[in-house]
């Protein structure tokens, strides 16, 4: 091991034990972010060259779908099916409005995710762990933190609420009865979008929950905090979503991009929208049908910014369930384009690999 790898080691190390994460770093009033959290230039957001934003802008309009009466009105429930296969087809994301979850129950999500992170440190170092298979809330700063090529700005929990969720005793006080309550919720709305998504795909309307796509939830908290270097890092790098499908709640300030088209597209928050996307697992199993896009959140020198994304897979389950393209999408001009795998197999592989900006699919390519 060199002695700037051996360095690096013991940065990452100190900063971990202190388990106050990034924000612990603000709190201490640092004007220069530390070495660990600086990201190779070309893993940077580069700076938009002239009117490259309102360009891009103004060529991509991202899609906005209403979900308002689609289980009561044929007509609306076919336009929405159609809105939802082309934006899955080409975008993998697009937002949802009038999904039933109403804003006050959005509003004290994001509350509650602030509320964890602002609390007394240790009382918040209680919850700090790595341990994932084992604990069902942790908290802590870069799931990837040595194993990524740089850290990002940003604090996260995450919680297992289905299919077995936690006692509320488990889980933080100033987060429990609202993460309850938005889980129930929305996974309501997953088996909605499920639905909606097999039609889309051609499929009888359960096709993809009898699958098992919605039967594991975790629910991430994330917490972005004012960045003095903000053009130096990332709030998260580059990656695509291990799961079937994500839903992405995000307040106000912004900085999730996606690629598209080979550009980087802002995802404009949207009041009482949330976002959706198509994560690795469902364009394994669509057979790259549908598609799973790389994204990435800038840093700010605003803050903090918050976020919640659900993430719907099987990987917590007691499951040898083994996944594959869906038969029904298959024939002589499309054959299967990747092995069986179990997801525990696939998330292992993305872990492992970090965020280093590349797709883990290939790797289950036949």
């Amino acid at each position: 091991m060199s002695n700037k790898s051996s360095d690096r080691e013991v940065e990452l190390r100190a900063f971990d034990e202190t388990k106050l994460g990034v924000k612990g770093i603000v709190d201490a009033g640092v004007t220069t972010i530390p070495s660990i959290f600086i990201h190779p230039i070309s893993k940077r957001a580069q700076p938009p060259k002239t009117n490259t934003t309102n360009d891009v802008a103004s060529r991509f309009r991202f899609p906005i779908i209403d979900l308002s009466a689609s289980e009561n009105d044929s007509e609306l429930r076919k336009k929405a099916i159609e809105e939802i296969r082309e934006a899955s087809k080409t975008w993998g994301f697009f937002q949802v409005v009038n999904h039933e979850i109403s804003d006050r129950v959005l509003e004290e999500m994001l509350q509650g995710v602030r509320d964890f992170f602002e609390q007394g440190d240790e009382v918040k170092k209680y919850y700090y762990s790595r341990d994932f298979a084992n604990k069902r809330f942790t908290y802590l700063s870069n799931v990837d933190l040595y194993t990524g090529p740089a850290a990002n700005w940003r604090d996260s929990f995450g919680c297992r609420m289905a299919p077995h969720p936690p006692h509320p005793d488990e889980l933080p006080p100033p987060c429990r009865k609202v993460l309850i309550e938005y889980s129930s919720q929305v996974m309501k709305l997953v088996k909605m979008l499920f639905e909606l998504l097999s039609e889309a795909l051609g499929l009888q309307k359960n096709h993809l929950k009898d699958m098992g796509c919605a039967e594991g939830l975790n629910v991430s908290g994330h917490y972005y905090p004012a960045c003095p270097q903000p053009e130096l890092t990332m709030g998260i790098s580059k990656h695509a979503d291990n799961a079937f499908l994500t839903i992405l709640l995000q307040d106000q300030i912004g900085g999730l991009q996606i690629l598209h088209q080979n550009e980087w597209v802002d995802v404009p928050p949207t009041p009482g929208a949330l976002v959706i996307n198509i994560g690795d697992l469902l364009q394994l199993v669509t057979n790259d049908l549908f598609k799973s896009v790389q994204h990435r959140a800038l840093a700010n020198c605003k803050g903090p910014r918050i976020s919640v994304a659900s993430f719907f897979s099987t990987y917590f389950q007691e499951t040898s369930r083994r996944f594959s393209p869906i038969k029904e999408l298959l024939s002589d001009s499309n054959p299967p384009k990747y092995r069986e795998i179990t997801v525990k197999e696939y998330i292992s592989y993305f872990i492992n690999k970090g965020h280093d900006g590349t797709s883990a699919l290939p790797h289950f390519k036949i």
